[in-house]
């Protein structure tokens, strides 16, 4: 990962720029860089993934504009071809060297061109503009508020804005942003046509595409490595992963030391793909201790988002502390476009597709700001192959029907895109448990603890009062809450709501978001 922040103000003062900026260096401690483009300020920490040159560092300027970005380009290689061939040369092999030509020829249309994980700002001083732009999922993070004179400013994560914008305000997905306005470039969960390929057609595109998303994220000029849980998403993305490698591949597993569902089927994941595997071994003290490092990173009081985050959280910041590794693949949004355990009780197939629209759309402040933070913070780049557009556009696009659990078995179509000798069968087949209870079901049931008695039932109520937005409802939100408000404060509106399972829908109005209370839960959690 990288961090990216742009003041647009000309008489803003660098110390205080600075200030706000390097809250976030550990996103890219290699290098930092801020420039003044005469309208304003510039900032880029960086963690060299592709072109380790000097030559690679950002801000790039080209003609009088200037781009920092934090992303990966994929494909950027034909893109620069094509670029050199019109006339431009490059000094370094970055894969963003290539944004500033793109910009000049094609201005924000570019962003319809790009097969991107990206976030940037550039400023334009032939138009005096400045232009922002997230991409469609919203993997690479983008936040933006204005100052006391109304000045707009950008940045990678919220705290960078803290202290300088009174509202801090995600950038929205698949959005840019010029002279005021923010447009729509790209909505990956809309469907412009249903495709209604057959049960079988679906499930060979499902596997092709994914095989290329996980092939294109192994591109780096820097070590890779894998989170494995043992679970079907990130065991497919290791499988693909293993059989396109030279060589094995490094994967890593973490758990608590008395309960941990998942160490055992993420080994055997591991032996079967004879994977370089390493276990972490955490414990209550451990959880406890990181809850507040957690919530401070995150920038959020959702409860589902802190209790998977704590686990991916002490994993990453092992993989840093013990090896070289610098990209990590996950297997977030998988659920969002196949179904959670919840969408089962969907009452009908255009309810499952309208769900799943939704889940797109809150991802940025969800599962991808889980992986983004845990990872980057660790000074490791995330990439999520489930997240690539062609994939995700596919797969949305399918005919719902064809979609819905009717086979018994919840994401069906993906099972089955893989079945063969991708995966043992105990795995491909093996039913979803929540990822925060796959890690222990005691590391939830320590939380819930640790909660209950920091409040006592008199004080909870009492406190519960205090927020209006999105108030929590139980001792453990409350304990969320009251942590993101001292690192983030009055900043709530950042994030929607809890995340929940459809309440309208029968069989899913719990008042926990873990998937444990469904009562179709079942086999899950062993």
């Amino acid at each position: 990962m990288c961090s990216i922040m742009g003041y647009c103000a000309s008489d803003v003062e660098v110390e205080e720029f600075r200030k706000g900026f390097d809250a976030t260096v550990s996103r890219g401690p290699d290098m930092s860089k801020v420039i003044d483009t005469g309208m304003g300020l510039l900032g880029f920490h960086r963690l060299s993934i592709m072109g380790l040159t000097d030559e690679g560092m950002q801000p790039f300027t080209r003609n009088g504009r200037f781009v920092v970005c934090n992303g990966e380009i994929y494909g950027f290689r034909k893109l620069k071809e094509e670029l050199i061939q019109k006339g431009y040369s490059f000094v370094s092999d970055s894969d963003c060297e290539i944004l500033l030509p793109l910009y000049e020829l094609y201005s924000t249309d570019m962003f319809k061109m790009l097969d991107a994980e990206f976030a940037l700002i550039i400023y334009d001083s032939v138009s005096h503009s400045y232009i922002a732009a997230r991409d469609p999922i919203g993997i690479r993070p983008l936040h933006y508020g204005y100052d006391k004179k109304g000045n707009i400013v950008f940045a990678s994560e919220a705290k960078n804005l803290v202290g300088i914008c009174d509202k801090i305000t995600p950038f929205p997905p698949g959005y840019y942003y010029k002279d005021g306005e923010f447009v729509c470039y790209n909505d990956p969960s809309h469907v412009d046509e249903v495709c209604h390929d057959d049960l079988e057609t679906a499930c060979k595109n499902i596997r092709e595409k994914l095989v290329a998303g996980i092939e294109k994220r192994l591109d780096a000029d820097a070590p890779v490595g894998f989170l494995l849980s043992g679970g079907l998403d990130s065991s497919l993305v290791c499988a693909v992963a293993a059989r396109l490698s030279d060589k094995p591949i490094k994967t890593f597993a973490i758990g608590m030391s008395t309960d941990a569902i998942d160490l055992k089927y993420a080994r055997e994941v591991a032996d079967y793909i004879h994977s370089d595997h390493t276990e972490v071994i955490i414990t209550e003290e451990d959880v406890i201790k990181a809850l507040p490092e957690v919530v401070a990173l995150l920038g959020t009081f959702d409860i589902t988002t802190i209790r998977a985050s704590i686990g991916m959280y002490l994993v990453c910041k092992y993989i840093h502390e013990n090896t070289d590794l610098r990209v990590i693949l996950t297997g977030e949004i998988s659920d969002e476009l196949f179904g959670y355990k919840y969408t089962d009780f969907a009452p009908s197939p255009e309810a499952f597709q309208k769900e799943a629209e939704k889940r797109i759309h809150e991802l940025n402040v969800y599962d991808v700001l889980r992986a983004d933070r845990c990872i980057s913070v660790n000074s490791l780049e995330a990439r999520v192959p489930f997240g690539d557009l062609d994939f995700v556009k596919y797969v949305m696009s399918l005919d719902p029907a064809l979609k819905v659990n009717t086979y018994g078995k919840g994401k069906y179509l993906l099972r089955h895109a893989f079945e063969g000798d991708w995966l043992p069968e105990s795995i491909l087949m093996r039913e979803k448990a929540a990822f925060s209870d796959a890690v222990g079901h005691s590391m939830v049931d320590d939380l819930k603890n640790y909660a209950e008695k920091k409040y006592t039932d008199e004080e909870a109520e009492e406190m519960y009062k205090k927020y209006d937005y999105v108030p929590p409802f139980t001792k453990e939100s409350l304990l969320y809450r009251d942590l993101f408000e001292q690192f983030y404060p009055g900043q709530a509106e950042m994030i929607p709501a809890f995340w929940m399972p459809n309440k309208e829908w029968e069989g899913c109005n719990v008042n926990d978001p873990s998937a444990r209370v469904l009562s179709n839960y079942g086999a899950s959690g062993v």
